[in-house]
């Protein structure tokens, strides 16, 4: 084959690749601004709305006991997707358990099914203003007249698991509890000595996991062990990253027993 022919095939087939890019491109961020445009909303689950520290209005989703009552407090943080109807699921079922739920929105009513769109929003998403809402949402949940203040909680998932831990550092003197599903965790002994002053917290990971590594997780349930934090890490076998879902949460698998787990651990901390 002549050099020049070889070099038309080299030519066509890096136009072709760059051709393909481009559509790549053009079909991601097509699907990113349908869904912006014409996408779920996040007032589609929320039932309440308290204000944020810088006067924009919030919404959140409240699940409460049936009977009235005073009862512990959960502050729920939802996965990457924002606060959708799963969290919301979620919510109604550990409301079921005599606990006052708020799953807050972290994403000032932004919400995705898509994976592109997820990326875009966990991404640019200011995370002082994560702090700032998520905040916001933890002072109304201790407002409410039928929670009681001394037994708080704080429970999240993926995303909302390493905002739930960060929450807990921030508010550790108001917080007996922080609780995360295969968060980002954090190995610092600085930055987790506040825990010390909470009553606890649970970790719930994934063996398979391959965006929170096991390695970090035992690093992580180490640097709480050093500074004699209760805690309570467990790593599931057979199961990745986001095992537990609305779907599967009752069921008689990891995710079922991460739930009792999970209730387990409230009831022994947070009950009479």
């Amino acid at each position: 084959m002549k050099i020049s022919t070889i070099g038309a095939w080299i030519k066509w087939f890096l136009l072709g690749g760059l051709g393909l890019i481009g559509l790549l491109v053009v079909v991601v961020v097509g699907i990113i601004l349908v869904d912006a445009n014409f996408g779920d909303k996040v007032t589609n689950y929320t039932n309440v709305t308290y204000p944020g520290v810088d006067g924009v209005t919030l919404n959140g989703y409240l699940a409460e006991p049936e009977e009235e009552g005073t009862y512990p407090g959960i502050l729920l943080i939802h996965e990457w997707w924002g606060l959708n109807e799963g969290i919301t699921t979620l919510a109604d079922a550990l409301a079921t358990e005599g606990y006052v739920v708020l799953a807050v929105d972290a994403y000032r009513g932004e919400v995705t099914s898509q994976i592109p769109r997820a990326i875009i929003l966990r991404t640019t998403t200011p995370q002082e203003q994560i702090f700032a809402d998520v905040d916001a949402g933890f002072a109304y949940l201790q407002s409410l007249p039928n929670v009681n203040t001394e037994k708080l909680a704080s429970m999240g998932f993926c995303f909302g698991g390493g905002e739930s831990l960060q929450l807990g550092m921030r508010k550790s003197e108001d917080l007996a509890l922080t609780i995360m599903y295969y968060g980002s965790v954090v190995t610092d002994l600085d930055s987790l000595r506040p825990l010390t002053e909470s009553d606890g917290a649970l970790g719930i990971f994934g063996e398979e996991d391959q965006q929170i590594f096991v390695e970090d997780v035992l690093e992580f349930e180490a640097a709480m062990n050093t500074l004699n934090i209760e805690n309570e890490v467990t790593i599931y076998e057979g199961v990745g990253h986001a095992f537990l879902n609305e779907e599967n949460y009752d069921e008689s698998d990891a995710a079922g027993e991460a739930w009792l787990q999970t209730l387990a651990f409230l009831e022994r901390e947070l009950g009479d």
